[in-house]
């Protein structure tokens, strides 16, 4: 498109999307003095961060040092390099690793941000350096009054969007981080925030993008960025055409972003002449498969063994969501895993599963009974047979599985040595004997929490074509941006801090333009 045309609305810095990271882009452009424009493709503020636990992984920052922590940052580098490799650059890494800390700092001199340890294990407990405490923090809760009318404004928990239930009386997690993010812009004159507003196309300029097209309220309008546009309006995983485009496992339904995260503002990133990678990637996890046919993201599993089509054991069933879920994915490429596939538990605890968490709150147990996704047996060749595998093989995977409990030692996954695979078991064995009759089994699939892939940039959050060369005027964080963890999920809170790293380190890049 040409530069040349009448621009319904100016800014200095346009922002697509209105997760966690997004608003802290447009509350960094705004705190330095530039005009801002944010454009949410839905109804709500908050995107995918508004469901999450709104977790930040940020080594060595002011909260944890508040609270004790003597981690150092070459020893988080030594954890983060050990798991991420050389996938992605070195040095887009240390942007990551060496700003977070100084993010913090710069929130929490803003008396609308305070923050919490919440001690959350490091995903690969056995890399060097890795922290059985983690390096993990999150906001501290508001009260609904804190937030007043903006709540209305904010996406609610998945509990309430998808099934239903009250709004919490405290605003805690991501809903914490978006309200705490919204509150502090909402003091900040120079920001314009835009519900129900698409970004459709990036208007360039000869070598530059000068600004985009936005479909609001169905109208389309062009809006002018003197100093740039920062994509942050999360992945594509709601997109099933691209998503078999690129090769991404599973499917659209069972993803736990919003609707709204199609794609478009990456797309619109490309046809501009934007690169990109990892883009067949997500943030993967086993999924409770429910009588809508969605499977959800799962964790917090008290007991349970899954197994395969043949009826015996593939993985550490305690490892962090998405390592699980990156071995089912590989099973299934292997012709070992078909979906659904199927966690096995007795009756200890009766016949709901040992699940504590599925995102999305369990319903009756007869939807599941008759939908055949939960299944009972008086004996496990019986159960063996409900949900076709060989009895022999899951009787003997059983016994096995009994004597590794007994000794509380995994000798085929090892699950338990790490600090996270006890997490949920308050330090004590994951290792839950199988022997009480009747004997369950659950139905699971893959869900994740959002594609990684995106476009690629550099470390200030500039946006790279195929011969590597900035495209000036346009930025991306977030699940908009190929990933800084490359294949791997380093920690809890890893794609929400790194989102509001590279928003922040935007911002500042553009505030720096003369």
């Amino acid at each position: 498109m040409s530069a040349e045309q009448i621009w319904d609305d100016e800014c200095d810095v346009l922002v697509v999307g209105s997760g966690g990271g997004a608003l802290t882009g447009a509350y960094t452009a705004a705190r330095e003095g530039l005009s801002v424009i944010l454009v949410e493709a839905t109804d709500r503020f908050g995107g995918t961060t508004a469901y999450s636990g709104g977790g930040m992984w940020f080594p060595c920052n002011a909260a944890l040092r508040k609270a004790g922590d003597d981690d150092t940052l070459e020893d988080a580098k030594t954890y983060y390099y050990s798991v991420v490799g050389d996938r992605t650059p070195r040095e887009l890494q240390d942007a990551f690793l060496d700003n977070g800390a100084p993010l913090v700092d710069y929130l929490e001199s803003d008396d609308d941000f305070e923050f919490m340890v919440y001690p959350w294990p490091d995903y690969f407990g056995s890399a060097p350096k890795a922290k059985a405490t983690g390096r993990h923090i999150m906001m501290m809760p508001l009260r609904p009054e804190q937030l007043g009318s903006l709540r209305d404004s904010l996406r609610p928990p998945l509990p309430t969007d998808r099934a239903g239930q009250p709004l919490p009386d405290l605003i805690g997690g991501g809903q914490a981080l978006i309200g705490r993010l919204l509150l502090a812009l909402s003091k900040q004159e120079s920001a314009d925030l835009r519900l129900n507003t698409v970004c459709d196309e990036l208007v360039r300029d000869g070598g530059a993008v000068v600004g985009a097209v936005v479909v609001q309220d169905g109208v389309r309008r062009r809006i002018r960025a003197r100093r740039g546009v920062l994509i942050a309006s999360g992945g594509f995983e709601r997109n099933q055409e691209m998503r078999a485009k690129y090769g991404v496992p599973g499917d659209a339904r069972d993803a736990m972003g919003p609707a709204g995260n199609l794609g478009k503002a990456i797309q619109a990133g490309i046809d501009v002449g934007a690169d990109v990678d990892l883009m067949s990637e997500a943030w993967w996890s086993p999924g409770i498969t429910h009588p809508d046919g969605t499977s959800t993201f799962s964790l917090w599993f008290t007991g349970g063994i899954f197994v395969d089509d043949s009826g015996e054991r593939f993985v550490n069933e305690s490892w962090a969501y998405d390592r699980l879920g990156r071995v089912v994915i590989e099973k299934i490429e292997e012709g070992r895993v078909t979906l659904p596939f199927w966690m096995i538990y007795d009756d200890r605890a009766g016949e709901r599963p040992p699940v504590r968490s599925t995102s999305v709150p369990l319903g009756e147990t007869e939807a599941y009974r008759e939908a055949g996704l939960w299944v009972s047996a008086p004996t496990l060749a019986e159960l063996a047979e409900k949900i076709g595998v060989p009895a022999e093989n899951l009787e003997r995977t059983v016994a096995r599985f009994n004597e590794f409990a007994k000794r509380d030692k995994d000798d085929d996954f090892q699950r338990g040595d790490e600090p996270y695979d006890r997490a949920f078991a308050e330090g004590g064995s994951p290792l839950v004997p199988i022997e009480n009759a009747p004997f369950h089994a659950v139905a699971f699939g893959i869900s994740d929490l959002g594609t990684k892939g995106g476009l690629r940039t550099d470390t200030r959050a500039r946006v790279l074509d195929a011969s590597g060369q900035v495209i000036k005027g346009l930025y991306a964080a977030g699940n908009s941006m190929a990933a800084a963890s490359g294949t791997v999920y380093p920690g809890g809170g890893n794609p929400i801090g790194s989102c509001m790293v590279f928003s922040h380190l935007a911002a500042l890049d553009m505030a720096a333009q003369r």
